[in-house]
């Protein structure tokens, strides 16, 4: 009897199944290490900061008697605001016919850890602009939000609002309007506008007068997620997970925007405050009625705008490329 492929039909799979699993490709999370996140919190769900202003000075006159001030005080609260869980769930027929079960129920805690780690990541570069959660300190929608004469807010100056070598001399100058420390500068910006830093002829031709940007033009901006150089001393970060910004700030609008984060990463001046009420925390069961394996996942914490002068927000379109 000879064995050909027509006489083997009923021995042959039609269908042959890899024993990897594709996993989707996901983006580094850098955000939480820009965020002074606070330790003293015991119970509550409402933290407040005591505030101390500064000391006023006078002329000092002969025999006449200084004028005895007190230092304003103020306070600053943030509140405990989101409550955040995923779960998942797979039965015992699952476990006992699926070829991939036991390696699905494997990744359960990790993905799911993962997705709130996502949500963090939002919500941390939310809290600068009009969408955070609370609001009462972060910048406003359609204002320059200016500090001592200087706009925190503003879209960027490039042809059809993409971002221009000005913008990062226009942001570094209102940070050091508001007396922000110089050092460990900072951008977060959205692909698109990595994209216009690594084509546009303005920064390209840039390089030319200065030698720190040679490499730039040789191997590309990114490694990983950091830029390899600066930019006018901002080191640029890019992330995929800025806030929408489609607003009018007197005659340009940015009609498909996203909202590029320029601030000092000083540990002393960190712009952006957090706490943790429940770090990501894994309960699991079996649940006998339904017959399944259930994990969730659940997370508490809040984030809010500490340092408004230690921002700003320059709003870029997106619909360039």
């Amino acid at each position: 009897m000879s064995m050909v492929t027509s006489a083997m039909d009923h021995v042959i799979r039609a269908e042959l199944w890899s024993s990897q699993l594709k996993e989707i490709l996901l983006d580094d999370l850098d955000a939480m290490r820009w965020v002074d996140f606070l330790t003293e919190f015991p119970d509550g769900t409402t933290f407040t900061i005591p505030s101390v202003g500064q000391a006023t000075t006078q002329d000092v006159l002969e025999d006449v008697a200084l004028t005895y001030e007190s230092l304003d005080t103020g306070e600053f609260q943030f509140i405990i605001d989101k409550y955040k869980g995923s779960a998942h769930y797979i039965t015992r027929q699952a476990l006992q016919d699926s070829f991939y079960a036991q390696r699905i129920l494997g990744s359960f805690v990790e993905k799911e850890r993962r997705a709130i780690m996502e949500v963090l990541e939002t919500d941390i570069l939310k809290t600068p602009g009009p969408n955070a959660s609370q609001s009462s300190t972060a910048q406003t929608a359609a204002s320059t939000n200016a500090i001592n004469g200087m706009d925190h807010r503003f879209i960027g100056t490039g042809t059809n609002e993409v971002i221009a070598l000005a913008d990062f001399a226009k942001a570094k100058l209102s940070l050091k309007k508001a007396n922000v420390p110089m050092s460990q500068l900072v951008a977060i910006v959205d692909p698109t506008v990595a994209y216009e830093i690594e084509t546009s002829a303005n920064f390209v031709n840039f390089s030319s007068s200065n030698a720190r940007w040679d490499s730039i033009v040789e191997t590309g901006l990114t490694s990983g997620m950091r830029f390899i150089k600066n930019i006018y001393g901002f080191d640029v970060y890019e992330s995929n997970y800025l806030d929408d910004a489609n607003e009018n700030i007197g005659t340009p609008t940015t009609a498909a925007g996203k909202q590029n984060l320029f601030f000092s990463a000083e540990r002393s001046v960190l712009p952006i405050i957090g706490a943790w009420r429940q770090l990501p925390q894994v309960d699991s069961e079996f649940n006998k009625d339904f017959q399944r394996e259930e994990y969730i996942t659940t997370a508490r914490y809040g984030t809010k705008l500490y340092r408004p002068e230690n921002m700003v927000c320059v709003l870029t379109d997106t619909d360039q490329v």
